[in-house]
């Protein structure tokens, strides 16, 4: 693919949490599909390597999603090199165990703070550059709608984010911007490695595949939500989840 052929040609895309795991490679795909690409993440060294192996058409900003002046300084290095926006995914996300009666307010706080308030100024802090047309895609998770345990603040966090996709798909129907969660299921990404073996070893045998997911299955998905391929899908939530949530 090129920047005149592929699926997302000449579109400017802002990915959160670019540096590893499913962000990462969703903003190969995109690039790969045509787009230019600006990817945030915490970590300058993780950064500078997603750049590397992305290899064209990126541009890293550091910053943490939770933190609105990081997103300002994001979006005003769009507004200067591009002008305008065509995609957001706001797919910067963090998770950990704590069951209830050790649930901490810096543990609530932690979550919420990235997941459910960083994933909303990520994208009110986009609107005034995100072009009429354009699409929203959030990660969510199976989490979402499953009660896994020790993971009850998670959970709620992106139960959180698929009742943003419902609102936004309203609020924004004038404008008709599409609003769209992608939910993987269990993916080989570093958010998982703390998790022990035990556990991840139930996760996966929720999954009817019998496996743990790619990141690039899910960015494959987050392609289908950019581009116009999905022209006519809006307020859903899109499981990548070899079928954990639906058989």
């Amino acid at each position: 693919m090129n920047s005149t052929t592929g699926k997302l040609a000449g579109k400017v895309a802002v990915i959160t949490g670019g540096s590893t795991g499913i962000g990462l490679a969703t903003a190969k795909r995109f690039v790969a599909e045509g787009a230019t690409v600006f990817i945030t993440g915490r970590r300058q060294k993780e950064l500078d390597a997603a750049v590397k192996d992305i290899g064209r058409n990126v541009t890293a900003v550091p910053g943490d999603v939770s933190k609105p002046a990081d997103l300002d300084r994001l979006y005003d290095t769009v507004r200067k090199q591009k002008g305008s926006l065509d995609v957001v995914f706001a797919n910067a996300g963090t998770g950990e165990l704590a069951p209830l009666g050790a649930i901490t307010e810096e543990h609530f706080d932690k979550t919420f703070g990235v997941n459910v308030r960083g994933t909303l100024f990520t994208v009110q802090k986009a609107l005034p550059l995100l072009k009429d047309g354009g699409s929203i895609i959030m990660t969510g998770s199976v989490a979402g709608s499953k009660g896994f345990e020790k993971f009850g603040v998670y959970n709620a966090s992106k139960a959180a984010i698929r009742s943003f996709a419902r609102t936004w798909t309203s609020d924004l129907k004038a404008r008709k911007i599409r609003v769209n969660v992608v939910s993987p299921g269990p993916i080989q990404t570093p958010i998982l490695d703390p998790i022990p073996k035990d556990v991840m070893a139930q996760l996966i045998a929720t999954v009817p595949m019998g496996r743990i997911g790619d990141p690039d299955e899910v960015a494959k998905a987050a392609v289908f939500l950019a581009s116009d391929d999905s022209s006519y899908v809006t307020g859903i939530e899109l499981f990548v989840d070899g079928g954990a949530v639906a058989v």
